[in-house]
C-alpha cells in the first residue's frame, strides 16, 4: 500500500462532504438560503421548513450520498491497494467533517445527520438500517427531528459494539455520535425549554417576507 493513499482518500472525501447541498439545492430551486431562516442549519430538516418537500428530499438524499459513496468506493475498490476497514472508517469521518466544516462555505456547515447515516450504511448496512429505524421511531412518536437525531447518535455506537465488534467502525460511530450530540446542544436546550420546532413545522423564509402576496390570487 502506498502510504499516501489513505490521506488522499480522506481529503477527497472531505472535499465531497464540503458540498453543502442544502444551500446548493435551495439556490438551484430559487428558494431562500436555509442558513437565513428557521434553525439556520443547512440541512434537510430546515429546508423542509421552507415548505418545499422536493428540495428537502433532494437535500437529504445528496447529503446521505456524500457520506455513503466515499466509503463504498473504499469498500469496493480499496482492498487491492491495501485500503481496509480502517481507511473506510476514516474516509467516512472525513466526509462527515466536511459537512460540519465545509471548506467551500466558510467552514460553517450543518449538523451531519444525513451524512452520518450515509457513512454508517457504507460501513455496515445493518448498522445503518438499525440507526435509521431508531431515528424514524423517535421522530414518529415525538415529531422532533433533533431528538430523533440525538437518540440515533447515542444508540449507533452501542449497536455496533453489542452486535458486531469494537473495531474502526465502532470508533467512527463514537466520533460522529459525540459530534452530532455536541452540534445539537442548542436543540437540547430548546427541547428542555419546550421551544424546539417540530418536524415539518413551517417558518417564514426571507423570500416569503419580502413577497408576502406572491402566492395570492388577484
Amino acid at each position: 500500500m502506498q502510504p499516501y493513499l489513505p490521506v488522499v482518500a480522506a481529503v477527497l472525501a472531505y472535499l465531497l462532504g464540503s458540498l453543502s447541498f442544502a444551500v446548493i439545492v435551495s439556490r438551484f430551486m430559487g428558494l431562500g438560503d436555509p442558513r437565513s431562516y428557521g434553525s439556520g442549519n443547512p440541512g434537510a430538516t430546515n429546508v423542509l421548513r421552507s415548505g418545499n418537500k422536493l428540495a428537502a428530499i433532494l437535500t437529504l438524499a445528496l447529503d446521505a450520498l456524500k457520506g455513503y459513496l466515499p466509503v463504498l468506493a473504499v469498500v469496493l475498490w480499496g482492498a487491492p491497494h491495501g485500503l481496509g476497514e480502517g481507511t473506510a472508517a476514516a474516509v467516512g469521518v472525513a466526509a462527515f467533517l466536511g459537512h460540519l466544516y465545509p471548506v467551500f462555505f466558510g467552514f460553517k456547515g450543518g449538523k451531519g445527520v444525513a451524512t452520518a447515516a450515509g457513512v454508517l450504511f457504507g460501513l455496515n448496512p445493518l448498522l445503518g438500517l438499525a440507526t435509521l429505524l431508531t431515528w424514524a421511531i423517535v421522530a414518529f412518536f415525538t415529531r422532533y427531528s433533533s431528538l430523533a437525531a440525538i437518540a440515533s447518535a447515542v444508540f449507533a455506537p452501542f449497536y455496533q459494539l453489542l452486535i458486531w465488534d469494537a473495531g474502526p467502525i465502532a470508533m467512527a460511530a463514537v466520533v460522529m455520535g459525540l459530534l452530532l450530540v455536541w452540534r445539537h446542544s442548542a436543540n437540547i436546550s430548546k427541547l428542555i425549554a419546550g421551544t424546539e420546532s417540530r418536524l415539518g413545522q413551517r417558518v417564514e423564509t426571507p423570500s416569503a417576507v419580502a413577497h408576502p402576496h406572491k402566492n395570492q390570487k388577484h
